[in-house]
């Protein structure tokens, strides 16, 4: 089937487009504040107005076509606004997983210096911070378990505690 158009309907396009361009630009480019994307939505006004060209009236083509750059402006500014707040998350998301990743390795490194070091402490050190720091038992625990009075395991732990930090410090 051949598409035959009416030369009164493409006359009416063709005016409408010389006559109302100028405005209709204005018109979006006053609510999106965006010169190009302005230009390029204007486009697709004059396009969608020919999908309805047989319905078009010299006397409402104007209004047809405001009509048209509203519901134009709005889908582009409800998409604006779906695409900013998606790239809001996406970056939320990475920077949190970024983070994790990042605190998660600076964390196993210190842990690493912190067994290294832990090597050259006396061995009797060695062992109570070993147990209180990596065997997470308390203070009673250890004097009980290695016969030392709970006074002589704070001591080793304060001394032990206070060169590791000193260490760990002069790492970071």
């Amino acid at each position: 089937m051949k598409n035959i158009s009416n030369p009164r309907e493409e006359s009416i396009v063709a005016r409408s487009y010389e006559e109302y361009y100028q405005t209709i630009l204005k018109y979006i480019a006053y609510r999106i504040n965006h010169k190009y994307e302005a230009e390029d939505l204007v486009q697709d006004v004059f396009i969608r107005l020919l999908d309805y060209k047989q319905m078009l009236r010299e006397d409402t083509v104007k209004y047809f076509l405001f009509t048209i750059a509203r519901n134009i402006v709005t889908d582009y500014i409800r998409r604006y606004y779906k695409k900013e707040e998606i790239t809001s998350y996406i970056y939320d998301i990475a920077m949190r997983t970024t983070n994790e990743t990042e605190e998660i390795l600076i964390a196993k490194d210190i842990l690493s210096l912190e067994r290294n070091y832990l090597q050259t402490f006396p061995p009797q050190r060695k062992i109570i911070y070993s147990l209180s720091r990596f065997g997470e038992q308390t203070t009673d625990d250890i004097s009980e378990k290695m016969n030392l009075s709970r006074r002589t395991v704070e001591n080793h732990l304060l001394l032990g505690r206070k060169c590791m930090r000193a260490y760990i410090r002069q790492c970071i």
